[in-house]
């Protein structure tokens, strides 16, 4: 399914932070969004996820609206957010975090196992609070129970944070499984060099305003564009 965002105005309270923004995420691609902090990439996501009014414009998955929906209704029509930090319940254990991304879209144990089966580490530990995972064993739950809704829109809002080589490759992994099965896939990343070898596109945005929308290759030949809109 497309995802597409036409002229979305949004923001926290009387604060505008995105303006007018027009964006395309497509089935099978990966989608990066770049920009320095504080451009508006992670109130993107949440405008997506129906956390935030828009003040203008519209949101639409296939067509059908979703930005009218309230936001508990946003993920039943197959939106998928790994918001930054995770944002687990920390005192359920993992068995319990991975059964409420199945209750939101009515999934049963054949999702159950073969999310397991995408992380084997989080299969050994079912029993144990998410609290006393590590930082990557976390980020694998909170992408898991996101997976749990077997959504047509995966978006992650950097994923790879802090975490260490292997995790960070199998992340790497796991979006581009879901781009392979035709998933779209919105990733917020900082690491430059996760952006060029995982994106299929890019989208700079800057000061809430939504620029250039390159290949990544084209990022790739023209370092120049990184300069521009990263300051890197």
């Amino acid at each position: 399914m497309t995802l597409k965002l036409d002229g979305v105005s949004t923001g926290y309270g009387p604060v505008q932070v995105l303006y007018d923004l027009s964006l395309e995420a497509r089935p099978g691609e990966i989608l990066c969004l770049l920009g320095r902090n504080g451009a508006g990439k992670t109130t993107t996501l949440k405008a997506i996820m129906g956390l935030l009014p828009l003040s203008s414009g519209t949101i639409t998955l296939d067509g059908t609206p979703i930005s009218t929906l309230p936001a508990h209704q946003v993920p039943k029509a197959g939106m998928a957010y790994v918001p930054q930090g995770r944002r687990l319940f920390k005192e359920l254990t993992v068995a319990e975090n991975i059964q409420v991304g199945l209750m939101t879209r009515g999934k049963g144990q054949a999702t159950r196992e073969r999310v397991l089966d995408m992380f084997p580490r989080l299969r050994e530990r079912l029993d144990q609070r998410a609290e006393t995972l590590s930082g990557g064993e976390q980020q694998m739950l909170a992408t898991a129970r996101a997976l749990c809704l077997e959504p047509s829109v995966l978006m992650l809002d950097e994923p790879t944070e802090g975490l260490q080589p292997s995790m960070i490759a199998l992340i790497a992994d796991t979006v581009r499984s879901m781009r392979d099965e035709g998933k779209a896939v919105i990733l917020v990343e900082q690491r430059i060099e996760a952006v060029l070898t995982l994106a299929d596109r890019v989208a700079f945005i800057e000061n809430g305003l939504g620029r250039e929308v390159v290949t990544a290759q084209a990022l790739r030949d023209d370092e120049g564009l990184l300069q521009k809109y990263v300051g890197v």
